[in-house]
C-alpha cells in the first residue's frame, strides 16, 4: 500500500501533480535520489497494476512518460551524486529489430531505480554492444527483441561478447522470450515483464 503522495500521484497517472510535487520537494531540499525512489515506488505499483490487468499498455507507457519528464529535471542533479548510482547497465534492441517500446519502459524503470543506463537504441550491432560494455565496464547488458526472426542475432551478439572475454551478465527480454529461448541463445537471464528487468538487475548488483 502506497503512503507517499508522490508515489501515489505517479501510480495514478496524475501528471501535473507529479511535476508539482517534484519541484516542491527539490525546493524544500529533499535529495534528488530520494525523489527518484518515491517515483520508482509508484512506477512499480503501476507495473503491478499492468501485470494484474488493472492497467493496459497505454497506462504503463503514460506512467513511463511522466517518469521521463521528471527525470529530465532530476537527472542533471543526480549526475552530481554519481556515487549513489547503483551501477552501469548497457541496453539495446538487437540487430535487425527496430522496436523500442518495451526497451524504453525498462530503461525508465531502471533509471528510476538508481541505475545509470546506457541506451544504445535500436538495430544495435554486436560490435556496438561490446564497445559500450567495455567503455562503461557494465556488469549487465540487456537485449530487447520483438521479432522471432532476430533470435540468431541475439545468439551471435552473446557469442561475440563471450569471445571478447567479457563476463558481463546478459539479460534478454521480449514478448515471446522464455527459458527455451534463453537456453538457445545462451543468455543468463530472461524477462517477460518490464518489472522483471529491475528485479534481475537488483539481484546482480546486490550479489
Amino acid at each position: 500500500m502506497l503512503t507517499d503522495a508522490l508515489s501515489i500521484a505517479i501510480a495514478d497517472l496524475e501528471e501535473e501533480q507529479v511535476a508539482g510535487l517534484v519541484k516542491e520537494r527539490l525546493a524544500s531540499g529533499v535529495a534528488p535520489l530520494e525523489i527518484v525512489n518515491s517515483l520508482q515506488l509508484g512506477m512499480a505499483e503501476a507495473g503491478s497494476r499492468f501485470e494484474t490487468g488493472e492497467y493496459f499498455l497505454g497506462e504503463l507507457i503514460m506512467c513511463g512518460e511522466i517518469m521521463q519528464d521528471s527525470m529530465i529535471v532530476l537527472e542533471p542533479l543526480l549526475i552530481g551524486s554519481n556515487a549513489e548510482y547503483k551501477g552501469n547497465i548497457v541496453i539495446g534492441t538487437v540487430k535487425g529489430d527496430i522496436h523500442d517500446l518495451g526497451k524504453n519502459i525498462v530503461v525508465m524503470l531502471l533509471k528510476g531505480s538508481g541505475y545509470n543506463v546506457i541506451d544504445l537504441g535500436v538495430d544495435v550491432s554486436k560490435d556496438k554492444f561490446i564497445e559500450a560494455i567495455k567503455e562503461y565496464n557494465a556488469p549487465l547488458v540487456g537485449m530487447s527483441v520483438l521479432l522471432t526472426g532476430c533470435q540468431e542475432s541475439i545468439r551471435e551478439t552473446i557469442d561475440a561478447i563471450r569471445a571478447a572475454g567479457l563476463d558481463t551478465k546478459v539479460l534478454i527480454g521480449g514478448n515471446y522470450i522464455d527459458d527455451l529461448v534463453k537456453a538457445h541463445v545462451g543468455a543468463d537471464y530472461s524477462a517477460q515483464a518490464a518489472t522483471d528487468g529491475v528485479k534481475i538487475a537488483d539481484e546482480i548488483f546486490n550479489a
